[in-house]
């Protein structure tokens, strides 16, 4: 998500080199986000724009599979380093509700403009997606959990 929103805003090479650098190891997950936020300053009004322009694409199946599950009484979540704004979308075409959703908050100022990002949310740092997970156990006291 933040590579197709940096693509948008025309700094995707810039971009992709930093996401380079977190995946290889070179640099920690939170700078390397606090860097690519930096150099996008994504406003609400670009995040919108991106997301009618490009929008984000469910593989096939996704939809059947989670609604089975939710028929079933599997609770789901969505768990990623991207943004929540832009997967917020998403969780409410899949039926999610927004508290299963741990991501990247971007945070705005009274008129929409970019000021940072919340450093709390488990995923914006080093191995997030663990930690995210291990706080859903916890909070919700499931013995087993399955990340796909």
């Amino acid at each position: 998500f933040q590579d197709v929103l940096a693509d948008s805003l025309g700094h995707g090479e810039e971009i992709a080199a930093w996401t380079a650098k977190a995946m290889d190891g070179d640099t920690k997950f939170e700078d390397a986000l606090a860097a690519r936020l930096s150099i996008i300053k994504p406003s609400i009004s670009d995040i919108e724009k991106c997301l009618k322009e490009i929008p984000l694409q469910l593989s096939p199946g996704v939809d059947t599979l989670i609604r089975a599950l939710g028929e079933r009484g599997t609770d789901v979540y969505l768990v990623s380093g991207g943004f929540r704004i832009m997967i917020e979308p998403i969780a409410k075409e899949l039926g999610l509700p927004k508290d299963h959703i741990y991501a990247n908050t971007v945070l705005f100022d009274d008129d929409g403009n970019y000021v940072g990002f919340d450093p709390n949310e488990p995923t914006s740092h080093d191995l997030g997606k663990p930690k995210a997970l291990r706080q859903i156990k916890e909070l919700r006291g499931y013995n087993c959990m399955v990340m796909v």
